[in-house]
């Protein structure tokens, strides 16, 4: 290849101008080692195209800014969210805690209160069904 510049060739060996792709076309420069290419009015369309998806990215990006800004805000909020939640599991852990040594200290009288109660009842009923029955 480099035989070729020096023979006064182009880098593209004897080849004519070739058309590359739709748009872009070479053509021989004064100096055999430089390439012009030129741009077809087509091409315009394509920026166009390039500006708009510019915008939706520019869009997109915001959306992800707003999005990130809405997940911050949110794990923030389940941090509080969670330290009240353990504050309050500890208070009730202490309450029921108290309950229990309440009903500790003051033993099982209750249970027995409410034996008597339903004795009591049941034979308040018990004479009450044999005095009406004569």
């Amino acid at each position: 290849m480099s035989s070729n510049l020096h023979r006064g060739g182009s880098a593209y060996g004897d080849a004519a101008p070739f058309r590359s792709r739709e748009g872009l076309s070479t053509r021989s420069a004064a100096s055999s080692d430089e390439i012009q290419l030129r741009i077809d009015p087509m091409d315009m369309e394509l920026d166009n195209e390039i500006n708009g998806l510019r915008g939706q990215v520019k869009k997109l990006r915001n959306v992800a800014q707003e999005i990130g800004t809405e997940v911050k805000q949110q794990k923030d909020f389940l941090e509080e969210l969670q330290t009240i939640m353990s504050n309050a599991q500890a208070g009730v852990k202490n309450n029921i805690r108290r309950l229990n040594k309440s009903i500790v200290r003051s033993g099982s009288n209750h249970v027995v209160h409410v034996v008597v109660f339903a004795l009591i009842c049941f034979f308040v009923v018990y004479f009450w069904s044999k005095m009406f029955r004569k």
